[in-house]
């Protein structure tokens, strides 16, 4: 059946960008500020120069062939209703992680971010049908900074059942993270979040991340950001060579480490606004990279990660709608797996409850548009045609009755008459989206951990606390 896809790069564009890649890792090197990484790639065959790294072609064409081409992603709930299975053909949305503000959902004001605004949010997504996994959404300001990555994961884990992406400051509380996940429900159901540091840079905190992760076989999303003119050449297609460089780098170290582990390419490009210094989420250009990147991931076979439902605006207005819904549908015909940063403003600085609610509707309208048209016998529906004829209608028909049920229907977007909607109330979409995301906070949950569970994790956080 045939369905809407978006494409950028061909089979030989994709071919001709690796090709530029394996040069710029051979001839340019990485610098890898990890000793056990560097030690572990010049066995492997790689030339090590102090802490530059020249990483032959065979490496990276050998760590190609061991990656796994799906791996599993359990949620925390019964049934298995919530795993996700991040291949090349699946589509996972969801928030995103670390912001330092949000808006607060009873006053409307921009804050700092607390550990129970990193709750609310959980719990608020956990209610919502379209938001598949979970990120903190906020850095908490009310906990020791030493652990406040750490006690996100608590509050996340307090507030839903569906698979979690974490990113810690470093490999320390991943044995923590595994026993709260497993007290939670399900040990394996977190994927953990690392980045190299543009361009060609590997920090310790990140290789660490990423060779824990291969030892202990936790999928790992490793996603660059170089920004074109700043740590990129000005040249989109030279910012994803750096990127795909730093990806492919560190896939080299993670499938050394353990042949197979799980590993999901990030989607990662940067266009700074040279005039306001700000690195922007929504301008074309990022988002063609993006594109183009998940074309060359699928191309690798490997799942992918990228953006969806997000704005570089300051406040829930025109700007916020008109750029989330924009990063929606361009996410969405990405067909990249995991699609993250539902519900930003502020170039991801901001949080906000109500535009989670929002981001749900818009991904359940590129949901609906994605949905394969078929052509087989039922879908041409010639005898219904015939049927009725030139001149006729279909509204009595029971094909009718059978199938209008299969479109999509609106639940926040508006599509009354003028008069229905002013009887309403005339309310906005962020009104409305405002007013659901109060009455889902003040629903019950369905599901509640036990203080005895709660306290074995707080003294999780506590021992980790000690050692940083």
């Amino acid at each position: 059946m045939g369905n809407a896809r978006l494409t950028i790069w061909n089979e030989d564009e994709c071919q001709r960008v690796h090709e530029a890649t394996l040069k710029v890792l051979e001839e340019v090197g990485t610098d890898v500020r990890h000793e056990g990484a560097r030690e572990l790639l010049a066995r492997a065959g790689a030339r090590v120069e102090g802490r530059r790294v020249f990483i032959p072609r065979a490496l990276v064409e050998a760590a190609l062939q061991s990656a796994p081409r799906v791996c599993q992603v359990s949620g925390r709930a019964a049934g298995r209703r919530l795993d996700l299975t991040l291949d090349s053909e699946h589509t996972y949305y969801g928030t995103g992680s670390d912001c330092l503000f949000v808006r607060d959902p009873e006053t409307g004001e921009r804050r700092r971010v607390r550990r129970a605004d990193v709750e609310g949010m959980a719990a608020l997504a956990d209610k919502l049908p379209n938001i598949d996994f979970v990120m903190s959404m906020g850095l908490p300001a009310d906990v020791p900074m030493a652990v406040d990555d750490l006690s996100a994961v608590v509050a996340m884990l307090k507030g839903t059942q569906k698979p979690l992406l974490i990113a810690t400051r470093d490999a320390r509380p991943f044995a923590a993270i595994l026993e709260m996940c497993a007290l939670a429900g399900e040990r394996r159901s977190f994927a953990i979040y690392a980045m190299p540091t543009p361009p060609l840079l590997h920090d310790f905190e990140g290789m660490d991340k990423l060779m824990r992760c291969a030892e202990l076989e936790i999928p790992l999303i490793y996603a660059p950001a170089p920004s074109a003119g700043a740590t990129a050449p000005a040249s989109i297609t030279a910012v994803i060579v750096v990127g795909n460089a730093e990806v492919l780098a560190g896939l080299v170290v993670h499938q050394l480490v353990r042949e197979g582990a799980p590993f999901v390419y990030g989607c990662g490009v940067g266009r700074m606004n040279m005039r306001t210094a700000v690195d922007i989420y929504n301008a074309p250009e990022v988002f063609s990279g993006h594109q183009a990147q998940a074309d060359l991931a699928r191309w690798y076979g490997l799942p992918s990660f990228a953006y969806a439902g997000h704005s570089d605006a300051k406040i829930f207005d025109g700007q916020w709608a008109a750029e989330a819904a924009l990063s929606t549908m361009l996410g969405a015909l990405s067909r990249a797996t995991l699609l993250h940063d539902v519900g930003y403003l502020e170039s991801g600085l901001q949080s906000s409850y109500e535009t989670i609610v929002a981001g749900n509707e818009m991904i359940a309208w590129a949901r609906a548009y994605l949905t394969p048209l078929a052509t087989d016998t039922e879908a041409l529906a010639l005898e219904e045609i015939a049927a009725v004829g030139p001149g006729g209608n279909f509204l009595g028909r029971a094909h009718t009755r059978q199938h209008f049920r299969d479109f999509w229907q609106a639940d926040l977007f508006n599509e009354e008459v003028w008069d229905r909607w002013a009887a309403g109330g005339a309310t906005t979409f962020e009104e409305r989206c405002r007013a659901r995301a109060a009455e889902l906070r003040a629903q019950p949950r369905s599901f509640t951990l036990t203080d005895d569970v709660v306290a074995t994790m707080e003294a999780l956080v506590a021992d980790i606390a000690g050692s940083r």
